[in-house]
């Protein structure tokens, strides 16, 4: 057995040097406290005395170990804070490893065991009231920085101090964390986790050795699983580190050492067609969080293809079943792969069990393994990753460099359906045997024209906007984005980046540029072009044009300044929008919407409606965003669309999920939950609210039945409502969410009465009783019932004149403001 060991421990060591990792652009080691570089395990942590610059503090307190016990240089130093300091980092935007080493020793009158602190950046609370007692502590956290600096600060809590021995600043592929992985136990994904801060609380290698730092291509720490196991006899170890395979397209070394792809925990069957156990894990966890987990697989165990099936359970919740990984892997045996999931709520205890278990088919060899596995905390909807009591800080320069962000949030929003693309190649994959297609991103057709083709050398930019050709040549694009500048990169996500650019006529566009080696998009690609070319409204994004030379995959949309409607209503320190504004922009969206249901010969659903997808431009005018999930509707024979669910946790129609029959209706669903959703400034799921105030339909329908929902609405709208607007508002809000589709209004139907609403609020008639309005759609003249949307204006009675609209594309837009204000206003009668 030993010499057994001895010949794993070298053929480890060997493919560990061979191994091409990744370069990190940033790769910042920090020495605290220390007057000269330190090492651990053979790397070297640069003094930041040498480094001042980095450092904003009151005060230099340094401190070292007077005895050299610590066993490394970096933690026999420590920089010691009484007041509130910081660190800073000039880096390029991207997600980064942030790495804070803690060990508690005394120095003079600082006893580090009793120090009370946090630590924050500029978007993520990392520590609050933390406190390191006896042990050292490394925490590791996955951040996606929007700007080019990262800020950490110290912050003193009461009368303590702070103080760290060392701090790791890294960049990691952007690639590594994205997508929209699905819920545990739910077919719905999470939106998007590109822009996602993670705190890592468990890393474990699955039947293999301790694999540190220096020996992975990211600089992470695998500890063995034996001390997670329960019942240890249900369970053996396999080492087989030479039949890995890394399939192009799939799990990198970059996703997890060969190392822990190479061994793994399998159920101690002894082939036992009767054996039915599950092997469990358990970890410790912090309550009131959602969790990331990530599941490294390598079926290095079977002698043959599709011979091992087997479940995957997280709480005893069902991850995934039946699951044979050599056709996930291209029909390879001992192909890596890599599988995420989200927990559907925050944990309400301090523990999560893992479990694998044998199939229910093809049990005449019942058996389950896995390889590796990651369980990183994710941040609440306030940024934190650690409850407590500090409130970081805001100033003006903070606010400003958040702009971007903002608008990079907004933008990047628009990637979050990319999950549907990634499924799409996985699709093709499996299928690559039969029909021969490549796993590449390959060049497709739109309107019977070839994408694959070369750009025409005689077609200018000029010429995109006034034919159906859309596509931009690559040159012009990168000299749109100054060869896609970093610094102008406002948003990342699981297609690619997003950036700022400006075309040679002067027109602002958001570029958003897909990256190749996340696999993903291409059906977002191809729907968001085939939609958005046929479509022109004022309340639509307009698409500028895209481009796919040498299997570029670039979407160019024109470039809204004042971001998302999410962004303005929490989360972002942004002004309070008024609630004319708030009226005025859910009657833009609902234009837009109305405009895809009934605009086209075929009614389109949007599909993933909600306050991220709503983008606003310089004048606050809505339009609604990302039709990546959008389909078109039923013909004028049937009554629904059978598709699988898609869309986001929190707006979804529950009749859809029910029964998988999609209709505008759904649209009108998630409408409703956004107009609540502007009316109480909250998001739609808040995990750290008390049970019953979860979700906002839920809450807010509670409050509405009861006639009270003024008693929940945003603080900063009290006083200012007139309570019959609220009134119609809320109404129209309570009818978009009843259960069944038949029963909620068309989008035409919506968009009248919020323009009433928006008229109720601007002027009362005087005289006319405030309980009238639930009914005064139906009482309207016929001349304005019978509005036609074909027609080119409209003729009211008492009116000076015609409203008239620019082109019949956009008649949908055609605003009800002045029809309403004849109605409403006494010198209109």
């Amino acid at each position: 057995m030993g010499i057994e060991k001895f010949g794993n421990f070298i053929l480890i060591s060997i493919l560990i040097c061979i191994c091409h990792g990744f370069t990190p652009q940033d790769n910042y080691l920090i020495n605290c406290g220390s007057p000269t570089n330190g090492t651990l395990m053979g790397r070297i942590f640069m003094s930041d005395k040498l480094s001042s610059k980095l450092l904003t503090s009151p005060k230099e307190i340094l401190a070292s170990e007077s005895v050299n016990n610590a066993g490394s240089d970096i933690y026999q130093t420590a920089r010691v804070f009484t007041e509130v300091s910081s660190y800073k980092f000039s880096i390029t935007r991207g997600r980064h490893w942030v790495r804070l080493y803690f060990n508690p020793f005394d120095y003079q009158n600082f006893k580090m065991g009793s120090a009370k602190f946090a630590v924050s950046s500029q978007s993520h609370v990392l520590l609050s009231d933390f406190n390191v007692k006896s042990t050292r502590v490394v925490k590791e956290y996955s951040l996606n920085v929007t700007t080019n600096d990262l800020v950490l600060t110290f912050t003193p809590s009461g009368g303590s101090f702070a103080f760290v021995n060392a701090i790791e600043v890294i960049s990691i592929p952007d690639t590594l964390i994205t997508g929209s992985p699905r819920f545990i136990g739910n077919p719905v994904q999470f939106p998007d986790m590109s822009m996602q801060g993670l705190e890592t609380i468990h890393r474990v290698n699955m039947g293999g050795p301790l694999v540190a730092a220096n020996n992975d291509t990211l600089t992470r720490t695998w500890v063995p699983d034996s001390g997670f196991l329960l019942e240890k006899n249900l369970a053996k170890t396999v080492s087989k580190f030479s039949t890995v395979n890394f399939v192009p397209g799939y799990a990198t070394e970059d996703s997890a050492p060969r190392t822990v792809y190479g061994s793994c925990t399998e159920m101690n069957s002894a082939d036992n067609p009767n054996s039915i156990f599950n092997v469990t894990w358990e970890f410790d966890v912090e309550p009131g969080f959602q969790y990331y987990f990530r599941f490294h697989f390598c079926d290095i165990v079977s002698l043959s293809l599709n011979q091992l099936y087997f479940n995957l359970y997280v709480d005893s919740m069902v991850a995934a079943t039946d699951i044979d990984l050599s056709t996930l892997v291209d029909n390879t045996l001992a192909g890596a792969y890599s599988m995420d999931f989200v927990t559907q709520t925050p944990k309400g205890s301090n523990k999560i069990r893992v479990s694998i278990g044998p199939s229910t088919v093809h049990t005449d060899y019942p058996n389950a393994i896995v390889n590796g596995l990651e369980i990183m905390k994710m941040n609440n909807s306030k940024g934190q990753l650690s409850t407590g009591s500090f409130v970081p800080g805001s100033s003006s320069s903070s606010k400003q460099s958040n702009i971007g962000m903002i608008v990079g949030s907004a933008i990047g929003s628009l990637l979050a359906v990319v999950f549907l693309g990634s499924c799409f190649v996985l699709y093709k994959k499996r299928k690559r045997g039969q029909d021969g297609h490549s796993k590449t991103w390959m060049p497709f057709s739109i309107n019977g024209t070839s994408m694959g083709s070369k750009y025409s050398n005689g077609t200018t930019l000029t010429s995109i906007t006034t034919n159906a050709n859309y596509r931009i040549p690559f040159a012009a694009v990168k000299d749109a984005t100054n060869n896609f500048d970093e610094s102008r990169n406002i948003g990342v996500g699981g297609f690619g980046k997003v950036y700022k650019g400006e075309l040679n006529d002067g027109t602002k566009v958001a570029v958003k540029r897909g990256n190749p080696k996340s696999q993903q998009g291409l059906a977002e690609f191809r729907t968001e072009i085939e939609m958005l070319s046929q479509f022109r409204h004022r309340h639509l994004v307009s698409l500028i044009g895209y481009c796919d030379e040498n299997n570029e995959m670039i979407l160019i949309y024109e470039y809204m300044e004042n971001g998302t409607v999410k962004s303005h209503l929490y989360g972002s320190g942004l002004p309070s929008l008024t609630w004319k504004q708030r009226l005025e922009i859910c009657i833009g969206a609902a234009r837009g919407l109305h405009y895809l249901h009934t605009g086209d010969s075929k009614p389109v659903i949007h599909r993933d409606v909600k306050s991220a997808n709503i983008l606003l431009d310089e004048n606050f005018m809505a339009k609604v965003a990302d039709f990546g999930l959008s389909k078109t509707g039923p013909e004028l024979d049937q009554t629904h669309v059978s598709t699988a669910v898609k869309g986001s946790f929190g707006y979804l129609d529950p009749e859809y999920f029910r029964r998988q029959q999609l209709t505008e209706k759904s649209d009108v669903y998630s409408f409703g939950v956004v107009l609540f959703e502007v009316l109480c400034a909250r998001p739609v799921i808040d995990p750290t609210l008390p049970r019953e105030m979860v979700n906002l339909a839920e809450w807010a329908m509670k409050w509405q039945k009861k006639g009270q929902l003024d008693q929940i609405i945003d603080q900063s709208l009290c006083g200012n409502i007139r309570p019959d607007s609220l009134r119609k508002f809320a109404e129209t809000g309570e009818k978009c969410l009843a259960d069944y589709g038949v029963d909620r209004p068309s989008m035409g139907d919506v968009l009248w009465n919020l323009e009433y609403a928006l008229q109720l609020q601007e002027a009362v008639v005087d005289g006319e009783p405030e309980d009238n309005s639930t009914n005064m759609i139906g009482e309207l003249p016929p001349q304005i019932n019978n509005f036609s949307q074909g027609d080119t204006s409209v003729n009211v009675p008492g009116t000076a004149g015609q409203f008239e609209e620019s082109s019949i594309d956009d008649l949908s837009g055609v605003s009800m403001s002045k029809v309403f204000s004849q109605l409403v206003k006494s010198e209109g009668r």
